[in-house]
């Protein structure tokens, strides 16, 4: 998977419920004079690609794009041992180890899909909140794509070797930091959570996270059990899921690496994003 696919981009005003053109161009120039306005300090910029991720987060309503603008600055700087370091060699034991993939082709709805496999992360050897960066530095990455802004993302959580190490990890403060990514701190529609495999030690983890959702992203979750391949299928074209999940898309090990390898060419830009040096 190169770098020119990933980074793929349309034309502004094309796909999704964009609106026309002009109208992106002032939505930015408005954003931009209310965020200067508030004499924060904005270390990523205020240009316009940039702005634009959390106006179509927002469907261009101004009030709602600032607060997440604002939500997500103040989310980073609060969680520096998340979001301070997010070179790929802060996550690339987690890669190589199998624990996430991106499928190569989106749903019927325009998202990503992205795959976390939780047997591939051992937490003897790996931290949450490195688990958890795996997640943001893909977040970023998938967040430049303009279909990905439009049309968002779904996840599968496989839980096949959930173990009482790995609940040990996971605290209310953690718990909230998670849901506040995924509710209100990042320019990303999360429009799918699709849980498998998952055993009866997870429910309660799982139940400290949720208290923190929106009803909204409530209404997205999906459990399927250990039999889900049939009910998979129902929320993703057989084409697109890697074999070992009941579709017919490349394998799961492949979609990895290629992950991985698009991740570590990516260095430069998540350098950029990082707050080391």
């Amino acid at each position: 998977m190169s770098a020119e696919c990933l980074a793929e981009e349309e034309i502004p005003g094309h796909g999704g419920s964009e609106l026309h053109p002009d109208s992106v161009l002032r939505s930015v120039s408005q954003l931009r004079l209310r965020a200067l306005n508030q004499r924060a300090i904005w270390p990523l910029g205020l240009e316009d690609e940039f702005l634009l991720k959390f106006l179509r987060a927002r469907d261009f309503d101004i009030d709602l794009a600032l607060e997440l603008l604002s939500n997500y600055h103040k989310w980073r700087a609060e969680c520096p041992e998340i979001s301070a370091d997010l070179r790929p060699s802060s996550i690339i034991g987690l890669l190589k180890a199998g624990y996430h993939a991106v499928l190569r082709s989106r749903d019927s709805s325009g998202s990503r899909v992205l795959i976390y496999n939780i047997g591939h992360w051992d937490p003897k050897l790996f931290s949450v909140y490195e688990v958890f960066r795996v997640s943001l530095i893909t977040s970023e990455l998938i967040v430049k794509e303009v279909k990905t802004q439009q049309n968002g993302v779904k996840v599968i959580f496989d839980l096949y070797g959930w173990q009482f190490a790995h609940v040990l990890q996971i605290n209310p403060i953690v718990a909230k930091r998670i849901a506040a990514v995924i509710v209100d701190s990042f320019p990303l529609k999360v429009r799918g959570i699709h849980m498998i495999n998952e055993p009866v030690l997870f429910h309660p983890v799982f139940a400290i996270i949720t208290k923190f959702f929106s009803e909204k992203i409530k209404g997205r979750i999906h459990m399927h059990g250990n039999n889900y391949e049939s009910s998979l299928r129902r929320y993703f074209p057989v084409q697109i899921l890697p074999p070992e999940y009941g579709g017919q898309g490349p394998p799961y090990e492949e979609l990895c690496q290629e992950w991985t390898n698009f991740v570590l060419h990516s260095e430069k830009e998540l350098l950029e994003l990082s707050l080391v040096t």
